[in-house]
């Protein structure tokens, strides 16, 4: 699992807005991952990119939902171990809110691991502990239960749907300040291209309209003001 550094630094510099409006043109509508904003303080006011690590919880059932569990084969445990440096992890919790997936002792082996980011629809526990790690962490919230208490996790790098979103492994994700997207793994190449220009084209609609320009035939640009726009880009 890795991504292409020239493909990885475009995307950086394009925002998950300009993302979600790329792939719509594509008929991609369901790219964001709802639930999903920045929580922890490194998690705003920055753009990350990396590949996506799926970790999978179902429902929590009594017999497989125990703290002995965390010990088995299958556990986060094992799961943080076989994550690659500069992913992005991504951890279907179902919505669940009121349990912790992670907390600081985890969230910190995977800033040891070279983890990117963390992002679920579910919560994380031991807040102070995990913002201490500096682990950007995207999540709905903080709840004190560990994750057996609502949750059973089954297992990592199997497709998922987080936040209503398909989510498979290798997919690219985009987290900003605006929460988190997917780009399916075939269209990564074409929205990195893409949204550079598409950031381009709106970085200079604003200056029109800081100009005083009004919006019609301005955003989005007609025939005319496409004409002005790659006149000046030449330019």
């Amino acid at each position: 699992m890795s991504l292409d550094p020239t493909i990885r630094a475009k995307l950086e510099r394009i925002t998950t807005a300009t993302i979600t409006t790329v792939l719509l043109k594509k008929g991609l509508r369901n790219i964001w991952l709802r639930g999903t904003p920045p929580f922890s303080p490194t998690a705003k006011g920055r753009r990350f990119v990396g590949p996506a690590f799926t970790l999978r919880f179902v429902p929590a059932r009594e017999d497989l939902a125990t703290p002995e569990s965390w010990s088995s084969p299958k556990s986060t445990r094992a799961a943080i171990e076989a994550m690659p440096e500069g992913c992005i992890v991504v951890a279907d919790a179902m919505g669940v809110t009121d349990a912790g997936i992670f907390g600081d002792i985890l969230c910190a082996r995977l800033v040891k691991r070279g983890v990117i980011a963390l992002v679920t629809d579910g919560a994380v526990r031991d807040v102070a502990g995990v913002i201490g790690t500096g682990l950007p962490v995207f999540c709905s919230g903080g709840a004190a239960p560990p994750s057996v208490a609502g949750l059973t996790f089954v297992n990592w790098e199997e497709p998922i749907g987080c936040g209503g979103v398909a989510v498979f492994p290798g997919d690219v994700i985009v987290a900003d300040d605006d929460g988190a997207v997917c780009i399916p793994a075939a269209f990564v190449d074409e929205v990195a291209n893409t949204g550079e220009e598409q950031e381009r084209l709106e970085a200079w609609i604003v200056g029109k309209v800081e100009a005083g320009e009004t919006l019609p035939g301005l955003y989005p640009p007609n025939a005319e003001n496409k004409a002005r726009y790659e006149a000046e880009k030449g330019g």
